[in-house]
């Protein structure tokens, strides 16, 4: 077997760290992370091609293939999170055909180099094919695709940091062992975490870049997570390591690597920006109207870093953005879910070691059976027909494995719906989803006298569909595995006093910039439970109108709240939750669990969406 010799290799990579790093963290005082000041010169509705230099010599070409936030869709996403602009996609069978496709294209144009890049996310919030064997399945079918390089995510955080190491370097879980019998090696791509560090010594917990080589010109690649990841994991797991700022982590491995003569640097980090309307619906390939933290980090990009792969906001783009000299660096995004692939093509000078240029598309991991009136062809139940000549045999047959393994717990029926309850926001941020899983934690924890629910919106990480039968059932059942899919975090759930007046300030704290929240997060809240928000008043006071079954909130008075135990330990920035953990009850099992307990009895309606107000 191979795989002790791959994973020995790993590890004896993983050795050559510290030298580097060391030299990394000796140039902390150097690091600079401001920029000149840019103006906007550019709203593309194409795709992104950047010039960099003027050649000096004789030139050679690569491709990079991207993508992020896989997240273990080892099956299609369902729903909206299935469809771009209509076009059904993902699924990693498919996947990696079309990146089989577009590496027969690029050999076809006489490129040679082709490498296959990720930006995060590859594991965690998965479905039930996947978390049911702690994601070895997603690394298995990456590894099986050619993933050559990943970044570290956020989620990558999720079971902690010896659980990332043994993703990383392969064995048996800890607790559950080896489930399917036949080991675990490992990802055998390396994933880089160039601005995770250890408490301890302030080194990197795994390789914070790697070099590969194009006809003998070196290209570096920087990997990194967003420096607020310790605001949306579980703190548990990642109390020994430091998330460092992106732009001085990346500036510091910049400088190191231009002292061993490197020149061109990709930057692989999970963190990004959404393009909006109008145009409607928006380019895959587009930049319309983009904005997002990404912008800023690579505002202050050494600019080497010709071309940045980003990630986490589950949004399609390709960009053309300034960086700190003032000129251009190509940035892209694909989406989530497998859905897309980014094509990337850079020419580099042989002798400058140089980018020439770069260009970058967006294409559609296409499943379907596509029509002769160009509409995809559905079955009697409404759902769409996948497309057997797209399916990679390799990708299908470790798929099958888990899929058979699986499927005793996964196509169990747990209770029904009377129509597709989604998880896509109205315009007060309130969710029809949200609403059924506020409804369903106050019910599981009555016992503990709990009053109000509140939910976090990046905890839902998918729609219940009517129509959708993975197991066989009939329209409008739901299985154990599409609760999974739509709650995969196995998230206690807690029970806590609240005084009315911190009651206020949590919901307050859903407001960018009001006492440390960095993103809006509108949480979901259970039925009796009302507010209204104004958009435009002043941070900290736009909430008012709090009231529990029509009687509104006593700012002196107790409250018994539930929360999972996320929220409840200050997750997704609410710092106000965090209350003392000796006043917490905490219910039987996980948060699945009391979403399947509330949709036991059937026939559950969609929530009415109207219990948050929002005024101008």
């Amino acid at each position: 077997m191979a795989q002790p010799r791959a994973r020995g290799w790993r590890i004896a990579q993983h050795l050559t760290v510290p030298t580097l790093a060391i030299a990394v963290v000796a140039l902390l005082p150097l690091a600079k992370s401001g920029a000149p000041e840019q103006t906007d010169r550019w709203t593309p509705l194409t795709p992104a091609n950047v010039s960099f230099s003027q050649k000096t010599g004789p030139t050679t070409s690569a491709q990079l293939l991207g993508f992020n936030d896989f997240h273990g869709n080892i099956d299609a996403p369902l729903g909206s999170g299935g469809l771009i602009n209509g076009t059904p996609a993902g699924g990693a069978e498919y996947l990696s055909t079309w990146l089989t496709k577009l590496r027969d294209a690029a050999k076809a144009d006489g490129v040679r180099n082709s490498d296959t890049v990720v930006a995060g996310d590859s594991i965690g919030a998965t479905p039930l094919v996947s978390a049911a064997f702690h994601d070895e399945p997603a690394i298995e079918v990456l590894n099986a695709m050619g993933v050559d390089i990943s970044s570290v995510g956020n989620h990558e955080f999720d079971e902690g940091v010896d659980e990332l190491k043994r993703i990383q370097f392969g064995g048996c879980h800890p607790v559950d062992g080896c489930q399917d019998g036949d080991g675990f090696a490992g990802a055998k791509f390396p994933y880089l975490a160039a601005n995770v560090t250890n408490k301890s010594n302030k080194l990197p917990i795994l390789l914070p870049f790697t070099i590969k080589f194009y006809d003998g010109v070196p290209v570096a690649y920087v990997g990194m997570t967003l420096e607020g990841t310790p605001g949306i994991v579980n703190p548990a797991g990642i109390k020994n390591v430091d998330f460092r700022d992106e732009v001085q982590t990346a500036n510091q491995y910049a400088t190191v690597l231009s002292w061993l003569g490197i020149k061109s640097m990709v930057l692989l980090i999970h963190e990004g920006g959404l393009q909006s309307s109008p145009p409607a619906p928006l380019d895959p390939s587009g930049c319309a109207n983009f904005a997002g933290p990404i912008t800023d980090i690579v505002k202050g990009l050494n600019p080497a870093y010709g071309v940045v792969v980003s990630g986490h906001t589950h949004r399609f783009y390709t960009c053309e953005l300034p960086n700190s000299s003032g000129a251009n660096s190509l940035v892209t995004s694909a989406g989530t879910a497998g859905t897309l692939v980014t094509d990337i093509r850079v020419s580099l000078d042989k002798k400058s070691r140089k980018f020439v240029d770069a260009s970058a598309t967006n294409v559609i991991v296409e499943n379907g059976v596509k029509l002769a009136d160009g509409t995809w062809q559905k079955d009697a139940a409404g759902n769409f027909v996948r497309n057997a000549a797209l399916v990679d045999p390799k990708i299908k047959a470790i798929a099958d494995k888990y899929r058979t393994a699986v499927a005793p717990l996964a196509n169990k029926v747990v209770g029904s719906i009377t129509a597709d309850i989604t998880n896509i926001a109205l315009a007060s941020g309130e969710s029809t989803l949200g609403d059924v899983i506020a409804d369903a934690q106050l019910k599981y924890t009555a016992s503990a006298g709990a009053q109000v629910a509140l939910m976090n919106p990046g905890g839902i990480r998918q729609s219940l569909i009517y129509a959708n039968s993975p197991g066989g059932e009939a329209p409008g059942q739901v299985t154990y595995g599409e609760a999974f899919t739509v709650q995969p975090f196995n998230n206690l759930v807690v029970t806590q006093p609240i005084s009315g007046a911190q009651l206020k300030k949590v919901l307050e704290q859903q407001f960018t910039g009001f006492e440390g929240q960095t993103t809006q997060k509108i949480l979901q809240v259970s039925a009796g439970f009302t507010y209204t928000y104004s958009a435009s008043a002043p941070l900290g006071s736009k909430i008012s109108n709090i009231t529990l079954n029509g009687t509104p909130i006593d700012p002196a008075a107790t409250y018994q709240l539930t929360t999972n135990d996320f929220l409840a330990n200050g997750g997704d920035g609410f710092s106000n939750l965090n209350q003392p953990s000796a006043t917490r009850v905490y219910a039987p099992g996980f948060d699945v669990d009391a979403l399947t307990a509330y949709l036991a009895p059937g026939a559950i309606a969609p929530g009415p969406g109207d219990r948050i107000t929002k005024i101008a």
